[in-house]
């Protein structure tokens, strides 16, 4: 198993995405390179049995599906993961001046943020900025200004001596983003009309959020740590991605979701609580002429898996853990359970995905919240909503989720893609209510 070149490749896709809008673009351009069609949501479908296809919604979630040749019963094997990670995003109004020597850029956070993580090191913009052509179109261009731009500057001790007896950071205050050197109005824009080679004039609006530009990196006295940015969750999607463009597929409709906004809720139209995965899996169904009972049946006899990334026990605080479902890194992919249905896994989707790790040979782990402390949420139930299925949540161990800097094992991705390609590959056939059987696909 070449875990360190797989780490590499993953670190790489990581280290090009800064953002939602790039992580699905470079998603696109891979499936496509696989020879995947792209569809339209405003457009009429024709699709065949052992198409591949795959649909964009607002440039920041997509999902893609093949169709296999042997469909003698209908159903659909998923995964499911998400493209965003927390940060600070640009207000339209964005330049603040400060003392007739400073421009700073008005932010606000986007989900979660470890705040202390995102000071005194080099950051930048990227997103997408929509612009009005010549013909009097509006497109949406992708940005990454690939420079060291931007640094949130700590208050130095000798001014605040009670910093680390704990401190409130306030994000109208501590977190604003030093731009430049005295006060330049639309200096912002300015950058961002030579980056794109467009006329400042030209630019409508703009998505654009900072991101860290500390390097990705191997780390360990072997080599067995990995750390970059955005761990949670691009690394769950990187190794969805590749699971899905390598597994065979021949008896189901094969299908990778990866969803936007999950930090923040999922409340958004191209979120995990939107009706997007029920749309396309009925526009696949009705396109194949199923009808609306076949469509239900397919339903019922489908399975999800929800991945998203999990908390190692910490090695400076390892009370934090559960004292028996507690997971590590490089041991393997982890299943989340929660008695009050934080994650969707119980018994019996446990039992199936013990089952696809035993067939591919990979670890297995199992985590849980102490009881004492509550638990975050993810993808699996908030999709469940609109459509509902079978499904387990899974993901990978790693330290510092959300920090502007996370560290995960150099194993666990070639782990997850060994798992989500026996996924893939596999009929799980439901016999009834509770009863499954997997086979070979």
């Amino acid at each position: 198993m070449n875990f360190k070149a797989i780490s590499k490749e993953m670190l790489s896709f990581v280290s090009k995405n800064p953002t939602a809008f790039h992580t699905i673009a470079s998603i696109a351009e891979n499936l496509r390179r696989s020879g995947f069609e792209e569809l339209l949501e405003s457009e009429t479908w024709s699709l065949n049995k052992g198409g591949k296809y795959y649909v964009c919604r607002n440039g920041s979630s997509i999902i893609a599906f093949i169709i296999g040749n042997d469909l003698s019963k209908l159903y659909f094997n998923i995964t499911a993961s998400h493209s965003d990670s927390p940060s600070f995003k640009v207000k339209e109004n964005s330049e603040l001046h400060t003392a007739g020597k400073y421009t700073k850029l008005n932010v606000e956070g986007y989900g979660g943020m470890i705040c202390s993580t995102w000071m005194d090191r080099p950051l930048s913009l990227a997103g997408r900025v929509i612009v009005k052509s010549k013909d009097g179109s509006i497109n949406s261009r992708l940005i990454n200004i690939d420079k060291d731009l931007l640094l949130i500057p700590s208050v130095a001790i000798h001014l605040n001596r009670d910093i680390n007896d704990g401190y409130s950071y306030n994000k109208q205050i501590d977190l604003l983003p030093l731009f430049s050197e005295g006060e330049k109005d639309n200096s912002l824009n300015a950058l961002i009309s030579k980056e794109l080679n467009i006329s400042p004039e030209d630019i409508l609006s703009c998505d654009l959020f900072l991101y860290s530009r500390e390097r990705a990196c191997i780390w360990g006295k072997d080599e067995e740590y990995i750390s970059c940015s955005r761990l949670d969750d691009q690394q769950c999607a990187f190794a969805s991605m590749k699971a899905f463009t390598e597994a065979d597929c021949q008896k189901s409709i094969n299908v990778l979701c990866c969803f936007d906004n999950e930090e923040v809720g999922s409340l958004t139209k191209q979120g995990a609580d939107s009706t997007f995965l029920y749309d396309v899996l009925k526009r696949i169904c009705f396109n194949l002429r199923y009808s609306e009972e076949e469509y239900m049946k397919a339903l019922a006899s489908s399975f999800m898996l929800s991945a998203d990334n999990a908390h190692a026990v910490h090695p400076n605080h390892p009370e934090l853990s559960d004292e028996t479902n507690r997971v590590f890194m490089n041991e393997g992919v982890v299943v989340k359970s929660h008695a009050n249905q934080k994650y969707t896994s119980d018994g019996v989707s446990t039992a199936i995905v013990k089952e696809l790790a035993l067939r591919a040979g990979i670890p297995l782990q199992f985590y849980a919240n102490r009881s004492d402390k509550n638990s975050g949420s993810t993808l699996g139930n908030i999709a469940m909503a609109h459509t509902s299925i079978n499904c387990a949540d899974i993901g990978l161990p790693q330290l510092a989720m959300h920090s502007c800097y996370e560290t995960a094992g150099i194993k666990d991705t070639l782990y997850m893609i060994m798992l989500l390609k026996e996924f893939y590959s596999s009929t799980i056939t439901l016999n009834n209510s509770v009863s499954y059987n997997i086979t070979k696909n």
